[in-house]
């Protein structure tokens, strides 16, 4: 996903998260070979109506499959939607997501459906870890938590309100030597830094890493992802945390209607879904 500069989501106010990705069909003019799948979550997709009637867990020896109508249900890659023995909760919400769907489908309101056929499709291998890993590491460079300002006075106290505590954690628990700038064209971490939190990351089990890699697309934030997964923040303190600029021109000018009001509830269920996601139980 392209790293979109600070000064551009300032200017929008918006914070536009791909996360329909997991059920759009991947469609190249090439072999049939490489057509898509026929699974439950393309066909959604691609008829946005429901085709089943009820939406169940059932276990396995070491897992937990989400069945529509006594089937499996399959990931955009083909792939039974399985979860770890320990991931009851996730498996029953899984199923709950796709249970309360109307006639018409609404692909955004399967988030932890998105983020688990993300973790089962996209982070099997060691290659495509790697890659998402590095991509990740961007956002350290461009950490909008790492960017602060003296004024206008509303910014200045919600940075020290939500940021600051986040940038203390890392340093202090984590080991990060985290760089603040004050400039947009200023704004490089240590390799020693990067290193480390490389480190972190490559630690990070496949459904962690999909965890993960949606926290910082939601926040924009590695440091805030980071402390979210590693549960130094709760899904509203790192929603804040990733809402002060935001914010802070509400404070000022107040709140638009169907802009900021929407942003607020997406980013709180992309969150929310983050940590359904890493509960085991």
């Amino acid at each position: 996903m392209r790293v979109f500069p600070r000064a551009s989501l300032r200017a929008t106010n918006i914070v536009r998260i791909n996360f329909h990705n997991a059920f759009r069909p991947r469609l190249y003019a090439t072999a049939s070979q490489d057509i898509p799948p026929v699974t439950q979550t393309n066909r959604a997709q691609t008829s946005m109506k429901r085709f089943w009637n009820a939406a169940h867990v059932r276990q396995g020896d070491d897992y937990i499959e989400v069945t529509l109508d006594g089937r499996a249900l399959k990931t955009p890659g083909g792939n039974k939607l399985r979860v770890p023995a320990s991931k009851k909760v996730l498996a029953t919400l899984i199923a709950n997501e796709w249970d309360v769907q109307d006639t018409i489908l609404k692909a955004h309101a399967l988030p932890l459906t998105s983020i688990a056929s993300r973790a089962i499709d996209g982070l099997s291998t060691a290659e495509e870890r790697l890659a998402v890993t590095e991509n990740l590491l961007k956002y350290f460079d461009t950490d909008t938590i790492c960017y602060h300002e003296e004024e206008p006075e509303q910014l200045a106290r919600l940075q020290e309100q939500h940021w600051n505590p986040i940038l203390e954690w890392a340093r202090k628990e984590i080991g990060l030597d985290v760089l603040l700038f004050d400039s947009l064209l200023i704004g490089n971490q240590s390799a020693d830094s990067k290193q480390q939190l490389r480190s972190i990351v490559n630690q990070f089990d496949a459904w962690s890493m999909a965890a993960f890699e949606r926290a910082v697309y939601t926040t924009k934030s590695a440091l805030i992802a980071l402390a979210l997964v590693k549960g130094r923040l709760n899904v509203d303190q790192a929603a804040q945390a990733a809402h002060v600029e935001v914010n802070s021109q509400i404070e000022r000018w107040g709140e638009v209607e169907d802009s900021h009001d929407v942003d607020y509830q997406d980013i709180r269920q992309q969150l929310g879904s983050v940590a359904c996601v890493l509960l085991d139980s």
